[in-house]
């Protein structure tokens, strides 16, 4: 397996672990001290007790002229400081990689980290224990002791981490620890820079489902997306070599004073503007369980369906800030960087300390033509917030809403909200549904695929329209 220079633990060829300098490098007197005073600082517990007792064994032997006892006492005292200065002079470098596999991993999921340690110098090294860097909700710091390391040799170890919080976690920096035979003295070396372990929302597999129409293409053979909002471009451009004279466009020609061209027929692709509520006062508790989590794994897991299904896809939250950009309106088609940029959106996404919805509802009132499929992921609404709900409708052909803050209102057998009686369902999934939305109550426990579908039985039966 090939291995590359991680930025999580480059080599450090000129300072090695040891404390010392390349075989034709030198120090400065001042940074000779200060490195020597580290080195001393680094002492053991083993270490202190030796000169501690090397100390009183001397002092004893001159009270009780005992020259035996002071030789003993001279002997405990040195043999530290010997050890810490053979630790202090050793020359020898080291280089470490660090490798993520993967470096995107899903809540709950596992990713194994490799580490390689690589002895650069002329000298074999002495005993070294190896430790990473990783934030305590990734699990215990792991730690390694690595023997007698040959001129050239390397060293290969490996550990898992997992989470049950998505977020952007730093692994590193890489640091290890260098020590002496008797265990008299232990010296620290980090690396300087460190690797990022993103954990992304956990991804549902989502059923196919008639709500999402499907994405139109090139000519007249396709079926019309029921969200279709593309936009019809009838301009002409100018000529470029090798462009077909049958389709030069005289009319323009003669009015721009150059050879103007008819463009093609541009494929209309479907949109979809996926809402998510971030709003703080909008959701109870907080965890991985809590209906907040439930909410982004949830948009996470809609995103991914309709990118691989050929939707644009814009991510837009309750702010009106659309992720991960405003480029073309903040759509994005499925490429090969697409599906990661909206996870890793999704992997920061905090709580807002906006009171309503309105920066959401100026940000699709202020687009041009028909929006296309909404679909909305909400907190708890009261009467004021659901009316602003109710007008974000307008601007979409469908409109598809998963309350996360009211709870589910029963399970059917597959685990999916029951149909409430009549009167009894909550107050904003009923204005919801006045508005033209397809409204369902949600949250954790309730699997997102099963709600998908009642969404699409609903939609085909005309409830919510």
């Amino acid at each position: 397996m090939a291995y590359g220079p991680a930025p999580g633990a480059p080599p450090a060829p000129d300072r090695g672990p040891g404390g010392g300098t390349g075989p034709t490098g030198g120090r400065s007197p001042d940074e000779s001290r200060g490195s020597l005073r580290r080195a001393f600082g680094g002492l053991t517990t083993r270490g202190r007790s030796f000169m501690a007792a090397g100390a009183a064994a001397a002092l004893c032997a001159y009270v009780l002229g005992q020259e035996e006892l002071l030789r003993v006492g001279v002997l405990l005292a040195i043999l530290p400081l010997v050890c810490v200065l053979v630790l202090h002079r050793t020359r020898y470098r080291v280089a470490g990689y660090r490798k993520l596999s993967p470096s995107r991993v899903p809540a709950r999921a596992e990713a194994r980290v490799k580490l390689r340690i690589e002895n650069i110098s002329r000298l074999p090294t002495g005993l070294l224990m190896l430790q990473d860097r990783v934030p305590y909700v990734l699990g215990p710091r792991p730690r390694f002791v690595l023997d007698r390391v040959e001129p050239g040799g390397r060293r290969e170890v490996s550990y898992r981490v997992r989470s049950d919080l998505r977020g952007r976690y730093p692994m590193g920096p890489l640091q290890l620890r260098l020590t002496d035979p008797f265990g008299m003295c232990e010296l620290t070396r980090s690396f300087s820079t460190y690797d990022t372990l993103t954990v992304v929302p956990p991804v549902e597999a989502l059923p196919p489902a008639r709500l999402t129409g499907e994405t139109t293409g090139y000519g007249e053979g396709r079926q019309r997306a029921l969200a279709l909002a593309g936009d019809d471009d009838v301009i002409p451009r100018g000529y470029r070599h090798g462009d077909d004279l049958r389709r030069v466009h005289w009319r323009s020609t003669a009015r721009y004073g150059e050879l103007m061209v008819r463009r093609e027929e541009q494929p209309q692709q479907a949109r979809c503007t996926v809402l998510l509520d971030t709003r703080r006062a909008a959701y109870p508790g907080s965890g991985p369980d809590s209906p907040f989590e439930w909410a982004v794994a949830a948009a996470a897991s809609v995103c991914m369906h309709l990118l691989e299904r050929g939707y644009s896809v814009r991510l837009l939250t309750d702010t009106g800030a659309a992720a991960p950009g405003p480029e073309s309106g903040g759509f994005l088609s499925d490429t090969s960087d697409t599906a990661g940029l909206l996870l890793d959106t999704l992997a920061v996404v905090e709580h807002s300390n906006e009171k309503g919805l309105s920066g959401a509802y100026d940000a699709l009132r202020g687009g041009t033509g028909n929006e296309g499929l909404l679909i909305a992921f909400l907190g708890e609404l009261d009467e004021e917030q659901a009316l602003t709900v109710g007008r974000i409708r307008q601007r979409s052909s469908r409109a598809v809403a998963f309350l996360a803050g009211a709870g589910p209102t029963g399970q059917h057998a597959g685990g999916a909200a029951a149909a409430p009686a009549p009167g009894s369902e909550p107050a904003p999934l009923r204005a919801l549904r006045e508005a033209g939305w397809t409204a369902l109550s949600g949250g954790p426990g309730t699997p997102l695929a099963a709600l998908w579908q009642e969404a699409d039985n609903a939609s085909a039966k005309g409830l919510g329209r």
